[in-house]
């Protein structure tokens, strides 16, 4: 189920004006290149003649009887998973917009700008088509979806130069991957493999149209082998698909190709977004960019040393006020970097993981700050953590020479910026991607077992876990773009269990006072989930398997609890207790090891 989308910076206009100068015309001097020329043409007839047939296809489906309605859906959406890989890059706003999830959408830019609005799209519509949706607004949502890319048609003007294309077909390998071949986007009738099918089409063609850039067209041969591949294992059952072999054996394969790709064409980046440009794993040390989870942009530079300046600082109790409580009071780090108590002295929620924390847009259960740094200051100012502010601190930094000297070399002096940017690149550090599951899915050691492998195919397929939860962080922060951390309201119980009433914790509500945003809390990640019980914000839950049996009864809802605005599905998973041991086996697998 995916959750409420927390939208960050407003969009100016209704249609994206320009992605890193893609949507522009390009040319010097009245010359055009085969880049400038063929591609472009190409692409931007096809993409508004993709447009133009999906909206056909719209108005086959009104004016359709019942039992057409079906086979025009399909259609229509076919069109628009074929439009894609290249639609979703140059425009992700209209793109989200099209296919957004059936949930109220909250808009939360600050106090004074709070939009609540009902969702429209192609999701809508299939649940409305198909699931327990009301049909009563479905011709004013086909309209919506008509007018939006009609204007799209309208405005849309490309000009994809090669860095451009190795891009857009990266997000897309990575979108299919974690979360088209989970379902989240084809909620009812889970036609989620055959459209990836789709998908992998366009991108063949894509290659095809700017076949003249390989060298090495042997390069271009393998790609052609390859989508053949993945096109007939993605022909199967959408339960029993072997979500683990495709990710090894496909998504991998398929981002060394574009690896080589890139090195065939001399392409050269600007910069990196999320990905690291030459990642060629989903679930590796070098796969992200940690700078693009970052206020500062100088990460890379003498990393290894702000971080043990950061760790220095993590466990020193003088930073305090009290000289008596450091972060690793509460994060300890053979727990995970959580403290194994409901809730620690004086905090209201529980204590959540450190590691994995740097790659998320949101921090702290509520979302309410913005990176890690501003997590610190929180962390400093509040009177049940450090209780001090920013200058005390700076004090007793300043008090330490070992300190001082760390700051001299690296940041020129102490300040407050340069002590919570040597905290940060602390937890930066804690992303290590060196579980058994990671080394598995690398293909460095072969241990996992079928049940393991059954339990991550179950988490990514079945059970729907991986709609809220992606991998290969396994959090709420939405791949392949990584600009917002969602949050859910998924009804977790009051801490004692009894009676059927909700946490008395309402979350994001707390922020801005917004109704329908009661009880919503930011998905975390579920990676070394066997070290960092009790779980859920309040500490509810004790073992994974309570966990896993209010999940597939329904959360909230399924223990009776009333609860408007709940985004986990509200009917049971039909998991039975093999499925569920399996699931909880394959998160133990998530364990990261300790470094010395």
């Amino acid at each position: 189920m995916t959750s409420y989308i927390i939208k960050v910076n407003r969009t100016r206009g209704f249609l994206t004006t320009c992605l890193f100068g893609i949507i522009l015309i390009n040319c010097k001097n009245g010359e055009r290149t085969y880049e400038d020329s063929l591609p472009k043409i190409t692409l931007e007839t096809s993409l508004k003649e993709d447009i133009k047939r999906t909206i056909s296809f719209l108005d086959s489906l009104m004016a359709g009887k019942q039992e057409d309605r079906i086979k025009y859906y399909k259609l229509a959406r076919a069109r628009f998973k074929k439009m894609e890989p290249v639609f979703a890059f140059v425009d992700g706003e209209n793109y989200k917009f099209l296919n957004q999830p059936n949930i109220l959408k909250v808009e939360e830019e600050d106090a004074t700008d709070i939009k609540v609005k009902s969702p429209y799209g192609f999701q809508v519509l299939e649940e409305q088509l198909f699931g327990e949706t009301t049909t009563k607004n479905l011709g004013k949502n086909i309209e919506l979806i008509k007018n939006r890319l009609q204007l799209i048609a309208v405005n849309i003007q490309l000009n994809i130069k090669n860095h451009h294309l190795i891009w857009l077909l990266r997000d897309e390998i990575v979108r299919i991957a974690l979360t088209g071949i989970t379902g989240g986007d084809s909620p009812v009738l889970e036609q989620s493999l055959e459209e990836a099918k789709i998908a992998y089409s366009e991108m063949e063609r894509l290659l095809n149209i700017y076949g003249e850039n390989f060298k090495d067209q042997t390069l271009l041969g393998a790609w052609a082998d390859e989508f053949a591949r993945t096109k007939k294992i993605l022909t199967t059952d959408f339960e029993t698909f072997d979500r683990y072999f495709f990710i090894k054996n496909h998504t991998h394969r398929q981002l060394e190709l574009l690896v080589k790709t890139q090195k065939d064409w001399d392409v050269e980046f600007p910069f990196e977004m999320a990905f690291k440009n030459d990642m060629t794993s989903l679930f590796s040390e070098d796969t992200f960019n940690l700078s693009f989870f970052s206020d500062s942009n100088d990460e890379v530079s003498f990393f290894s040393e702000k971080v043990a300046l950061g760790k220095r600082l993590f466990n020193d109790g003088n930073l305090s006020r009290s000289k008596s409580i450091s972060c690793a009071s509460c994060h300890q780090e053979d727990k995970a970097f959580t403290d194994g108590l409901k809730r620690f002295e004086g905090q209201t929620r529980n204590t959540p993981t450190m590691r994995y924390a740097a790659l998320q847009k949101g921090f702290f259960y509520d979302g309410r700050a913005g990176s890690l740094e501003g997590q610190i200051i929180s962390v400093i100012n509040n009177e049940n953590e450090f209780h001090s502010d920013l200058k005390t601190v700076m004090e007793a930094v300043e008090s330490d020479s070992s300190h001082v000297d760390g700051f001299n070399a690296l940041y020129g002096k102490v300040n407050d910026r340069a002590i919570r940017n040597a905290m940060a690149s602390y937890v930066r550090s804690l992303s290590t991607f060196n579980s058994k599951f990671d080394r598995n899915i690398n293909g460095l050691e072969n241990t996992l077992t079928q049940n393991e492998i059954n339990g991550f195919n179950l988490f990514n397929g079945k059970a729907k876990c991986a709609t809220c939860h992606f991998a290969p962080v396994f959090n709420g922060t939405v791949p392949p773009n990584y600009k917002e951390s969602e949050l859910e309201a998924i009804g977790v119980p009051n801490d004692t269990l009894e009676g059927a009433r909700v946490s008395d914790d309402l979350g994001r509500y707390h922020l801005f006072n917004v109704e329908e945003r009661k009880h919503f809390f930011k998905t975390p990640t579920v990676r070394n989930a066997s070290k960092t019980a009790p779980y859920m914000h309040n500490g509810v839950y004790g073992t994974l398997e309570e966990v896993m049996t209010f999940y597939n009864d329904g959360g909230g809802v399924g223990l009776g609890i009333e609860l408007e605005h709940q985004t986990l599905p509200t009917d049971s998973l039909d998991l039975n207790a093999q499925e569920i041991q399996d699931i909880i086996g394959f998160l133990k697998t998530l364990e990261d090891e300790v470094r010395p």
